[in-house]
């Protein structure tokens, strides 16, 4: 999809800086923090401990046998929809052909016996592909496939109402998974893939409701796409692209190279709740150019500490946040189960900074900074209207961008030891700004227009939080660094009813 969600993300000059930074020479090595132990709080820990399958065939399955290659992809062939195929245990096989690949019909069940794995060998490009509705994968290790970039492995060709429970997949190139319409993926381990360990991106229309409960989703983008190819807004643990209807809760998302959940252009209506977010490169969460959200008690640590040190160590004064909303807002006529972005009960320990709410004064439909150039907004259809003379005037000079407005921030713990994280600058922020709007020269958002109206007229909200730590506050653009007492006075009234400590003892 080649999304470069950093044009999106900073000023322009700033921009410019940081990409010659990165192509004119090679980054100082950044030390990764290892893998932490399973917090003590319910967590997702299927990868050390899964579910076994079945040690004898259901009633009624197939019975697979790995001692043969292709067995399995033959058997799916020759077998009428809805056939249940049992897996016995072993490393099975599919043809040396790069694109031999398990076809499912429609219904079909595939359960793995304790031990069941399929092995690409790093050979086959795809594991399971095809159009069929309504296929269940359980039980089973699918691992070694070689996917391109932005493709996937597991339901490669993003068929609907799939299953994947108790499921391993682990060690591909790719996206570990790629994600249809109604698509319910439990318990799973997605674990040291190359791109993604799911990417939910269905080409040609909008993605619904998905469920993603009770996973482990560690360790991907092993392939370190961000540095292959800068700027590609193409890493992370879970990448969610124009999907509507999304609940995501109960997950353990650590340790991955880059973001560890994305939603990146036009999706909707999302439920990110009681999910560990913890130790990954970037971002635990970024929200950008999307609708509607309700973001509840997750427990959100030490995120963002590669990635913000990088670009603090480079003199960028961007807020490099570790909940990241770049463009999105609540908008109440995208239907929704929620008409805002709503994030409470969250606790945010040792991350570098914490919230950034930012809207890119350039970036809107039909403008080259729009780096979704093919997209636009969910309420213009027709992305050419978006031009002179009519985006000058209402309702297209509101509906030609995606907006970050009605979010309300509130009753979340955040707590910054600066020793831990082993920072002195930049790593203690909170900020709600944009960028001084310069192009393209049609533009009707030149100035400060939308810095103004993030800040101050888009009701954009927090209030009854409690800080611990030397947190500091950036409003209206990346100048302006506030203390707690301005924060909370005129103009800009924010946090009211909050309490500020400069530790948990004071």
């Amino acid at each position: 999809m080649g999304i470069k969600w950093r044009h999106g993300a900073w000023p322009a000059v700033t921009l410019a800086l940081a990409l010659l930074a990165v192509t004119g020479c090679e980054d100082t090595p950044v030390a990764r923090p290892e893998p932490t132990p399973a917090p003590t709080t319910s967590v997702a820990r299927v990868c050390a401990d899964p579910e076994p399958g079945p040690a004898k065939a259901p009633p009624g399955a197939v019975t697979v046998d790995p001692k043969v290659a292709g067995d399995l992809a033959e058997k799916t062939k020759k077998s009428p929809p809805n056939t249940t195929f049992w897996l016995r245990p072993g490393k099975h096989r599919l043809d040396a052909d790069r694109y031999a690949q398990v076809v499912p019909k429609e219904g079909n069940t595939y359960v793995g016996a304790p031990g069941a794995v399929l092995d690409g060998r790093g050979t086959n490009q795809y594991a399971f592909g095809g159009t069929a509705d309504g296929v269940t994968i359980r039980h089973l290790t699918v691992q070694g496939f070689v996917a391109p970039h932005n493709e996937g492995v597991v339901n490669h060709d993003s068929a609907d109402g799939w299953v994947i429970e108790h499921a391993t997949i682990q060690n591909n190139s790719g996206a570990g998974l790629m994600a249809g319409a109604r698509q319910q993926v439990r318990a799973s381990c997605l674990r040291g893939n190359g791109q993604y360990g799911m990417n939910a991106y269905k080409g040609g229309g909008r993605l619904t409701g998905l469920v993603v409960e009770g996973n482990e989703i560690v360790g991907n983008n092993t392939d370190d796409w961000e540095r292959r190819e800068p700027g590609c807004g193409c890493t992370g643990g879970v990448k969610f692209w124009a999907v509507d209807g999304a609940d995501v809760r109960g997950n353990w998302v650590h340790d991955n190279r880059g973001a560890g959940l994305w939603a990146d252009t036009n999706n909707n209506d999302f439920r990110i709740e009681g999910n560990v977010l913890e130790d990954n490169d970037g971002a635990a969460l970024i929200y950008e150019t999307s609708y509607n959200a309700v973001i509840r008690e997750n427990t959100i640590r030490r995120n963002n500490w590669v990635e913000g040190r990088r670009y603090a160590d480079r003199g960028d004064t961007f807020p490099f946040a570790t909940v990241y909303l770049s463009e999105s807002g609540g908008e109440p006529r995208v239907e929704a189960r929620t008409d805002k972005i709503e994030i409470y009960r969250n606790v945010l320990e040792d991350n570098w900074s914490g919230i950034t709410l930012w809207e890119n004064a350039d970036r809107f439909c039909n403008s080259p900074a729009n780096t979704s150039s093919n997209y636009c907004t969910l309420l213009v259809r027709e992305t050419d209207r978006c031009a002179q003379p009519e985006i000058a005037t209402a309702p297209l000079y509101d509906d030609c961008r995606w907006k970050t407005q009605r979010v309300e921030i509130h009753h979340n713990r955040f707590a910054l030891d600066k020793s831990v994280v082993g920072c002195t600058v930049r790593c203690d922020r909170m900020a709600v700004l944009a960028n001084y709007g310069t192009y393209p020269d049609w533009s009707p958002y030149q100035g400060e227009r939308v810095a103004e109206a993030i800040t101050r007229e888009q009701r954009n909200r927090w209030h009854h939080n409690d800080y611990v730590g030397p947190w500091k506050f950036v409003a209206h653009d990346p100048s302006r660094v506030l203390d707690s007492g301005q924060w909370q006075a005129a103009p800009y009234q924010q946090d009211a009813g909050s309490t500020f400590r400069a530790t948990d003892g004071g």
